[in-house]
């Protein structure tokens, strides 16, 4: 990958730019943050936004990881699908197949009738730029408002850390190789 371009902070300055502007140490150690803290104010607002939809209040973890490895996988986001494949799989424990199977989920028959929804609403939106009528009321019915709510936050959000990373140039993590398991980047 070329250079960002917007370069990282040293991991001491972003530190102590987290310290001031109420970011927790531990995401200003990851290189996203250490781009975002240039901006603190923007790096506080989406260290909270993406903590709160991470807290699985509304919309179950599983789901919300499916939604972010699809759109890391659709938009070409290395960072992304990298981080995220390593939440999914070390922290959530997800059978690596149903993380790879995000890749081309409408011809395989791996995911239940929920997780399609949710994954046909991820699919519509980075299209469209919305969902869609009759899968929003899918999504109503299995999930209700509040995680109808996130589900529609998260796709947004996520999709703007891919756009980020992606025209900033924010490289994976040291000592991670790129799209896990098997280097396989979307064409």
């Amino acid at each position: 990958m070329a250079d960002a371009l917007v370069p990282m902070l040293s991991p001491a300055d972003a530190a102590e730019r987290a310290l001031g502007a109420g970011v927790s140490r531990q995401l200003a150690a990851l290189h996203i943050f250490r781009v975002l803290l240039r901006c603190p104010s923007a790096a506080k607002a989406t260290a909270d936004l993406l903590l709160e939809l991470l807290s699985g209040r509304a919309l179950a973890h599983r789901l919300r990881e499916l939604v972010i490895m699809r759109v890391g996988w659709a938009t070409g986001s290395d960072y992304e699908w990298t981080q995220h494949w390593r939440i999914a799989t070390e922290v959530f424990a997800f059978d690596p197949a149903d993380v790879l199977a995000v890749r081309e989920w409408e011809r395989l028959e791996r995911f239940g009738e929920v997780e399609r929804a949710v994954l046909a609403a991820t699919d519509e939106t980075l299209r469209n730029g919305r969902v869609g009528e009759a899968t929003l009321e899918r999504c109503r019915h299995a999930l209700g408002e509040p995680a109808l709510i996130e589900l529609v936050l998260a796709i947004g959000v996520w999709r703007t850390v891919s756009e980020l990373t992606r025209s900033l140039g924010v490289p994976v993590e040291e000592g991670v190789a790129s799209w896990p398991p098997d280097g396989q980047a979307p064409t």
